[in-house]
């Protein structure tokens, strides 16, 4: 039988290095409080002997337990899971999360919690002793959950809110909804679209209100109306059927729609076809999220890409930083988001 090759530990390192245990700890867990010469010897025989720290092994050497925790709402992953309608916000945030944490030598986990759970509070603690997280990344709507925020708060674990404006604490970031709704709304006003209709997300999440201001403030710059043309869903298929179904009864109907996510884009669409409404003939449509059913929709729906990954690594980035006691940004980060124009907008029909 092979004999198994010997696990290279920090021991190893600090003989070859000729350094202390102490001093090889410093440089793996990137201190600031190591000289160059003496960084640049132990990193040599860390390459050298092929040493890779383990989290355990850096989570016993300090304060910090390498690990990142993102949070997404139980109940609407699940379903959007389960219907397999191709919403990927989970891949996205994994994505510019995992690679973010990977170059700082972390980890990101993923866990879901119920916003709604009254004892939501019982399930983090049970959590948050679990794990012991340098920091918590909250997604919508848990960004503006106040028992959710204020149990982090009281915990004093940092913590980044995606997709809020951060007036209860924490590090917030926004993927300028606002003005992506407003360009939209603009790009429409420029291709000569009089009456345009919005469908506004759930009010639970802040961004579906910044959506919808967004799309007032263009119809009000442009000196458009706006009464009878906003109607509100809840981001999921069924309430974009009836506010589509809504919006193209009226009298005289929108010649364009602004949805505030895919699948209530994709409800207007399969509605727009069964009244014999062509798109983007007699109807353009553009949709929030530029999720991969987008682009097989037919026509390609017209997306503001919502930049979820580079949100997340930036979120990374941050909480890291936190936890070696940098300085926060008091302003939300902006994340810009951008148009994607496809094929289902077009000219306002004559």
């Amino acid at each position: 039988m092979p004999r198994r090759r010997q696990a290279v530990t920090i021991k190893h390192v600090a003989a070859d290095a000729g350094v202390s245990l102490q001093t090889v700890s410093r440089v793996i867990n990137a201190e600031p409080n190591v000289r160059e010469e003496m960084r640049e010897r132990v990193q040599e025989a860390i390459d050298r002997l092929g040493y890779i720290p383990s989290i355990a092994a850096q989570r016993m050497s300090g304060s910090r337990s390498y690990l990142i925790l993102a949070l997404n709402d139980r109940d609407r992953t699940i379903e959007a899971w389960r219907a397999r309608q191709g919403s990927d916000w989970v891949d996205q945030m994994l994505l510019g999360g995992m690679l973010k944490c990977a170059e700082h030598g972390y980890r990101m986990l993923f866990e879901l919690v119920d916003t709604h759970d009254d004892h939501v509070e019982r399930e983090l603690t049970a959590t948050l002793a679990a794990l012991q997280p340098d920091g918590v990344i909250l997604t919508p709507p848990h960004s503006d959950n106040p028992k959710i925020t204020a149990f982090l708060e009281s915990r004093r674990v940092p913590y980044a809110r995606i997709g809020s404006t951060g007036q209860a604490g924490g590090i917030p970031l926004v993927m300028g909804d606002e003005d992506a709704a407003r360009d939209a709304t603009a790009k429409l006003v420029a291709l000569g679209h009089r009456r345009i209709g919005f469908i506004a997300g759930s009010a639970e999440y802040s961004l579906s209100e910044w959506r919808k201001a967004g799309w007032r403030d263009a119809m009000a710059e442009a000196g458009l109306p706006r009464e009878g043309l906003c109607v509100r869903g809840d981001f999921s298929y069924d309430s974009g059927v009836a506010a589509a179904r809504a919006l193209l009864s009226l009298e005289p109907r929108p010649t364009a729609i602004l949805a505030s996510n895919d699948q209530m884009a994709l409800a207007t669409r399969d509605v727009a076809e069964a009244m014999g409404i062509a798109i983007p003939q007699a109807l353009s449509l553009v949709s929030f999220d530029n999720t991969p059913v987008t682009t097989f929709a037919n026509p390609p729906l017209t997306a503001i890409d919502q930049p979820i990954a580079e949100t997340v690594s930036q979120a990374v980035e941050l909480l890291i930083a936190a936890s070696r006691g940098e300085k926060m940004p008091r302003l939300p980060v902006v994340v810009p988001a951008r148009l994607i124009e496809r094929g289902s907008t077009g000219p306002a029909p004559v």
